[in-house]
């Protein structure tokens, strides 16, 4: 940038377009972390124009709190591959629900029952799902 605040050649402006495919293939990355670590009923949600505060949600259940924190530690891994930092993380003392916030993209990561308590599928139920599952 030159000091008038202008982009110049040297700095090109990210297209949001291209932001936006970054973001989803990082939420795709997210999902696919997620069943390889055996997580059940994956789901991407795209919230965009439907969400004031990020892009893509996805949603995970875990088999234990175990699992569940191992998986939150290695999403902020394929964050940092991504080129998304974790925002911030919230969990309650049991690891009944994991929330990791990259901004553009909230991972959640929730033990059965309390996911089904909170109904986030409901809550997202008319924001298009995104295909995250290889070929």
């Amino acid at each position: 940038m030159t000091d008038a605040g202008t982009f110049t050649s040297k700095s090109p402006r990210p297209h949001k377009r291209d932001a936006a495919e970054q973001a989803k293939g990082f939420a795709v990355a997210c999902a696919r972390l997620m069943a390889d670590f055996n997580c059940e009923e994956v789901v991407i949600f795209d919230v965009r124009g439907l969400s004031e505060v990020t892009d893509y949600v996805v949603i995970g259940t875990g088999t234990s709190d175990r699992q569940m924190r191992s998986v939150a530690e290695d999403l902020e891994d394929i964050g940092k591959e991504h080129d998304f930092q974790r925002y911030g993380a919230e969990d309650d003392e049991a690891a009944t629900w994991i929330a990791a916030d990259f901004v553009e993209v909230v991972a959640h990561l929730f033990e059965p029952a309390t996911r089904a308590h909170y109904d986030l599928e409901m809550m997202w139920g008319d924001a298009p799902r995104v295909s995250w599952h290889r070929g």
